[in-house]
């Protein structure tokens, strides 16, 4: 059998292979990136640009502060904010640290931070000041030392820096009142950062740079270790899908989706950065209006996003009559892209939307779409270069075309482990295979296909929701005696959450389940829906068929 059918349906100009040690870590690149396209604007937001030379200087500073601090490479530290101009000056100046980056998802509730931060051992903190107040709820209790903080306005400067966090704070009220104590902004760390330099140090290709926490498969959160090699391969990989596309220093690109989101993280910061970009940022992608009125300011050439915000925008006013004539790359990712979705996309902008394939576990991109148009709807697409898919059957058997199996993937992008679980690493990579844990087939030309996802996770909006961990917080609840989580179809969403519950107390109200929910769970996470039964379906030795649930 043909072990890569998919290479004879890449697009011309799109190689096989491609070298994932072309650096020996993701700051050789960053600091290409900085001498190469110094001039050129790298990331704008509201207006405001910062050159790669600005990213340049405020992240060696940054750098710099950070080893001032007491903190050596291998330490880590979480990055906990929106799209801000500070988010690249903390990637670039944390790596230049030699420090380990943890994304933290800015909505996490302080029982989520908790776990996240203990279980990462995160000693310091970017924080946006809009969330510090959760952070000051549990600060006591983790290793964390140095907080920084920062305001969505500090980078804007002047007037308009101001007044946006006049608004932001005054008006809107979205700053929660917080005391932590000995805490620098971020604008006075990297100004404070200039009067020191950083110590050296050698990165290595397999060093972990960066723990980026996910479900996994099954259960609890998890970091997923990704190192020098991971990175660096999968925007290499990124890099020669869109070459062909694409012109260095010439390219004006949109990035709605968070940059703690492991999908903006390697495609709208790292592959964009290398060839030159200017990636404008959204502060809240929830807000249509903003990315909409992004397509009136500039000429857009790539967006990614998920299929909510593809629909949403077609659905929001005036949107068909913007300037698409740069429009050249549109990429889905993070949950499945609905045909009439993509249809509507390719006839309103005149640029096809493709949809593509990726996980925390790998970097995160396995499979795309061809941008040329030519790819499937439905479909997943073909493995990126440098990158084997195969599908298994349960008894082990690879399966040929058009059979159903679990998904599996080897390449450079795959991680090195799950940080401290080397039972959950070694169900997860075997003999070097990524078992995703996805159910799908390849078509006989390579192209593959999801045909049910990991039979128990809910996608929400492209983020992963394990029930496991819904129901681990309302068994909590004293008036609940037994809970079942599971996925339901949402036209908004993608999925929603619902839960059946089993009573303790007769007086619990799905109100009060709700309320308590909202204290310990992201809002993603909240159950829309709530069934009280007076039994659950389980097997004979006990445990809940969450698929009689389903129906």
């Amino acid at each position: 059998m043909d072990q890569r059918p998919w290479l004879r349906k890449y697009p011309a100009g799109i190689p096989a292979n491609i070298d994932a040690e072309a650096y020996c870590s993701l700051l050789e690149f960053a600091e290409e990136c900085f001498k190469q396209f110094g001039k050129l604007k790298a990331f704008t937001l509201m207006g405001k640009s910062m050159t790669y030379k600005e990213l340049d200087q405020k992240s060696r500073n940054f750098a710099a502060y950070l080893h001032s601090r007491g903190l050596n490479p291998g330490d880590k530290i979480a990055l906990m904010m929106p799209n801000l101009l500070q988010y690249p000056v903390a990637i670039f100046g944390a790596l230049r640290a030699g420090l380990v980056i943890v994304n933290t998802n800015p909505l996490y509730t302080p029982y989520e931070m908790e776990y996240q931060f203990n279980d990462s051992g995160v000693k310091a903190i970017v924080i946006a000041e809009n969330f510090a107040a959760n952070l000051e709820k549990v600060l006591p209790k983790t290793k964390i030392q140095i907080v920084i903080t920062t305001t969505i306005g500090e980078f804007l400067g002047g007037i308009k820096g101001w007044f946006v966090d006049f608004a932001v704070k005054r008006i809107k009220k979205m700053v929660p009142k917080f005391t932590i104590e000995n805490t620098i902004s971020m604008g006075h760390a990297v100004s404070e950062g200039s009067r020191f330099s950083i110590k050296p140090f050698t990165p290595a290709l397999d060093d972990v740079i960066l723990l980026q926490y996910t479900g996994g498969t099954t259960g609890v959160s998890k970091g997923t270790m990704l190192t020098n090699r991971n990175l660096v391969g999968n925007l290499m990989q990124i890099k020669a899908i869109i070459n062909p596309y694409l012109k260095v220093g010439q390219e004006t690109t949109l990035s709605p989706l968070p940059m703690y989101h492991i999908f903006a993280f390697a495609v709208n910061v790292l592959a964009m950065m290398s060839i030159g970009a200017n990636t404008v940022l959204i502060v809240n992608a929830r807000d249509i209006g903003s990315v909409a009125k992004a397509f009136k300011d500039y000429k857009i050439s790539l967006m990614t996003g998920v299929n909510t915000l593809f629909n949403a925008l077609l659905h929001h006013p005036g949107f068909e009559k913007s300037d698409f004539s740069a429009l050249r790359v549109s990429v889905g990712g993070a949950m499945a892209i609905q045909t009439a979705v993509a249809e509507k996309w390719k006839s309103v902008t005149g640029c096809p939307l493709c949809e593509g394939y990726g996980m925390t576990e790998a970097s995160p991109v396995v499979s795309l779409n061809p941008l040329d148009g030519s790819g499937r709807l439905g479909t997943i697409g073909l493995p990126v270069p440098s990158t084997d898919v195969r599908i298994v059957a349960d008894d082990g058997r690879i399966c040929g075309p058009n059979e159903i199996g679990e998904i599996q993937v080897k390449g450079p992008q795959v991680m090195k482990g799950y940080y401290n679980k080397p039972d959950e690493t070694a169900n997860t990579i075997r003999e070097g295979w990524l078992c995703t844990g996805d159910i799908g087939l390849m078509e006989e030309d390579g192209y593959f296909r999801i045909v049910d996802r990991k039979k128990d996770m809910i996608l929400v909006s492209g983020f992963n929701v394990y029930p496991n961990e819904i129901e681990e917080v309302i068994s909590k609840h004293p008036k609940v005696l037994e809970v079942a989580a599971i996925g339901v179809p949402d036209e908004k969403c993608g999925e929603a959450v619902k839960v059946f519950v089993v009573k303790k107390d007769k007086s619990l109200s799905e109100s009060e389940l709700i309320k308590y929910t909202r204290e310990y769970l992201t809002g993603y996470k909240i159950p829309k829906f709530v069934e009280f039964r007076d039994s659950l379906p389980k097997t004979n030795v006990g445990k809940i068929l969450r698929r009689e649930l389903r129906g």
